[in-house]
C-alpha cells in the first residue's frame, strides 16, 4: 500500500515541478522582452515578472521538486531491488541534470532581477524546451524500464530537438515580419492635423 501512495505523490510532484519549470522560463522570456517596452511600462512589467518568478520558483516549482525527490526515495525504500537496475541509474542521472537546470533557473532569475542577464528571448525559448526533452526521456524510462527501445527513443529525441529548433526559428521570423509590417504601417499612416 505504501508503494501506491509514494508513486501517486511522486507523479503529482513531478507534474507540479515540470509545470513550474515550463512556466518559469516563459516568464523569463517575457521579462527580457519587457526591456523593449517604453517607460513606465518597462519598469512596471519587470517588477511584476520578478514577483511572479520568485513566487513560482519558491511556492510551486521547488516544493514540486522536493515532493518528487522525497516520494522517489519512498518508492525505492519499498522496492530496494530496483536500485540495481540500469534504467533507474539513467533516470536518476537525468533527474540530477534536471535538478541542475532547476538551480540554473534560480541563477537566471537573480540575473534578471539585477539586469545582468545576457540571454535573448529567442535563446530563452530554446532553454524553455529543455525540460520537455527531460520529461520525454524520464517518462519513457519509467514506463519501459530496461526494455526501452533505444533506437526509436534516440530518433524521437532528435526529432523533437529538430522540431523545437524549427519552431523557435519560425516564430522568430514571424515576430520579425510582424514588427516590420507594424513599422511600415505606422510610417505610411498620414498624420492628422488638428
Amino acid at each position: 500500500m505504501a508503494y501506491q501512495w509514494f508513486k501517486s505523490f511522486h507523479i503529482i510532484g513531478f507534474t507540479v515541478w515540470f509545470a513550474g519549470l515550463f512556466y518559469l522560463v516563459r516568464l523569463f522570456i517575457y521579462h527580457v522582452e519587457a526591456n523593449e517596452k517604453p517607460e513606465p511600462a518597462r519598469s512596471i512589467l519587470k517588477e511584476q515578472y520578478q514577483i511572479m518568478e520568485k513566487r513560482l520558483y519558491s511556492i510551486i516549482t521547488t516544493p514540486g521538486m522536493l515532493v518528487t525527490i522525497a516520494m522517489a526515495i519512498g518508492i525505492i525504500s519499498t522496492e530496494p531491488g530496483i536500485i540495481h537496475q540500469t534504467w533507474l541509474h539513467i533516470k536518476l542521472s537525468l533527474v540530477a541534470l534536471l535538478i541542475g537546470y532547476h538551480h540554473y533557473c534560480k541563477i537566471l532569475m537573480k540575473k534578471l532581477a539585477a539586469d545582468k542577464c545576457k540571454w535573448s528571448s529567442q535563446q530563452l525559448r530554446g532553454l524553455n524546451e529543455l525540460p520537455t526533452l527531460f520529461l520525454v526521456a524520464i517518462v519513457l524510462l519509467a514506463i519501459f524500464k530496461n526494455n526501452l527501445p533505444t533506437d526509436i527513443t534516440g530518433y524521437l529525441i532528435v526529432g523533437l530537438v529538430v522540431l523545437m529548433a524549427a519552431t523557435i526559428q519560425l516564430y522568430a521570423r514571424k515576430r520579425r515580419l510582424d514588427a516590420e509590417k507594424l513599422a511600415s504601417n505606422s510610417s505610411s499612416t498620414p498624420e492628422l492635423s488638428t
